[in-house]
């Protein structure tokens, strides 16, 4: 398993990732939103043990117990104790025994090795018992490239975004400012005009981001006068609902999924009904850029979100990758109540300014976000696909199961 030392003094936003329990699920574990440590840290010799290498597969074995991960970067990182490393000894093998352990029989098992009353989990003793079917070279080389061309349709997902980005940058954002450190402001410009005596508020970083916004070629309007603000209450008249909340948005790839919650045991943020196509904006650490276009119908989502909906021509799409570009991440502190746990209001993000761009400007971003989603779409429903496939090959066979990926799969 990984790391039992406590090092959370340690944990940040940047540096070395640090996968734990919650960061499972995902197939590829590069996709998740772990916390950070640094390079110190992560060579301390006692965290040595619980280095990750490609071809790891992580399995959570406390908390949500069978969520499972493959770790497919040779980039450097680490887990915590909450995640069993297991550790291919043949090369090549590692995307079969995590579809397998994925699917229906692979989870029967974990479930049945489960132990524990009130906290359950998974022991390390405990991972032999779990049996793996051996299948030929044949079947494991199409699992594995399956899994290989999945990943390879994230990537060019992340690609597409990126370049949405790129254009949207190249317009308005100011890239990083050199910071003076000093700023002087009367009274009457600062406290009397708006009531922040905060002096994190007048840094003159965010007056750079205001005026290259402001005089932008096309000229600019405020995020109020192109969405309305979605304020629909939830009557928690049904039995569950499929609830949003501020950790279910992956800052990786800008995608929200939701639980499915029985009503009795919603928090009690759980207060917005959204549509389809809504944008959630988190007000709670917003630099983080927790900002995603919901793709399903009726989700209840946390009153933690500025929830907003399309009221013009201006796409929702430009508006979602604006405010996770860099620029609009770190403007967006400025009008924080907090310091270790910052807060914004819904009036923040509403009041600000964002540039007017040419319709074909708009259009461009707009397509290379839809290609991105519909790629992870692909690249999801590709895994599945092998998941499937596994099980087909324990219950049917390898060559009925082979036939039946390959349809799918379009060769």
């Amino acid at each position: 398993d990984g790391n039992h030392m406590g090092i959370s003094e340690q944990f940040s936003d940047e540096g070395i990732p640090y996968y734990r329990g919650q960061d499972a699920g995902a197939f590829f574990i590069e996709n998740s939103n772990p916390i950070c440590i640094d390079e110190i840290t992560f060579n301390r010799p006692v965290m040595k043990r619980s280095h990750l290498t490609k071809g790891d597969v992580l399995l959570s074995i406390v908390g949500t117990i069978g969520a499972l991960s493959l770790v497919y970067s040779n980039k450097k990182a680490t887990c915590s104790c909450k995640l069993a490393i297991l550790r291919p000894k043949k090369n090549g093998i590692e995307a079969v025994i995590a579809t397998f352990l994925k699917g229906k029989y692979g989870q029967a098992q974990i479930k049945r090795y489960t132990r524990g009353a009130v906290q359950k989990g998974l022991i390390l003793e405990d991972m032999d018992q779990l049996l793996i079917p051996e299948f030929s070279d044949d079947f494991t080389k199409s699992i594995h490239e399956s899994v290989q061309y999945s990943h390879t349709l994230q990537e060019r997902a992340i690609a597409e975004y990126e370049s949405a980005e790129h254009i949207l940058r190249s317009k308005v954002d100011v890239g990083v400012v050199v910071q003076t450190s000093i700023s002087q402001k009367a009274l009457s410009a600062s406290f009397g005009s708006t009531g922040r005596l905060d002096a994190e508020y007048y840094q003159e970083k965010y007056q750079i981001y205001e005026s290259a916004v402001r005089s932008s070629v096309h000229g600019y309007t405020c995020v109020r006068n192109a969405f309305l603000p979605v304020k629909e209450k939830c009557l928690r008249d049904l039995p569950f609902y499929h609830y949003v909340e501020i950790g279910d948005v992956n800052v990786e790839t800008g995608i929200a999924t939701f639980n499915v919650i029985d009503t009795e045991q919603l928090p009690d943020n759980a207060k917005i009904m959204t549509q389809k196509g809504d944008l959630l904006v988190s007000t709670v650490r917003p630099n983080r850029g927790a900002v995603a276009i919901l793709e399903s119908d009726d989700l209840l989502v946390s009153g933690a979100f500025t929830v907003l909906r399309e009221a013009g021509d201006y796409p929702k799409e430009v508006l979602q990758v604006l405010l996770r570009t860099s620029m609009y991440r770190d403007w967006l502190l400025r009008f924080n109540v907090g310091t270790s746990y910052p807060v914004i209001k819904d009036e923040d993000v509403l009041n600000m300014p964002i540039p007017l761009l040419e319709d074909n400007v708009k259009q461009d971003v707009v397509n290379k976000v839809n290609e991105s989603a519909s790629l992870r779409r692909q690249s999801k429903q590709l895994l599945e696909y092998a998941k499937q496939a596994v099980e087909m090959a324990i219950e049917q066979g390898e060559d009925a199961a082979l036939v039946w990926l390959k349809e799918r799969s379009g060769e």
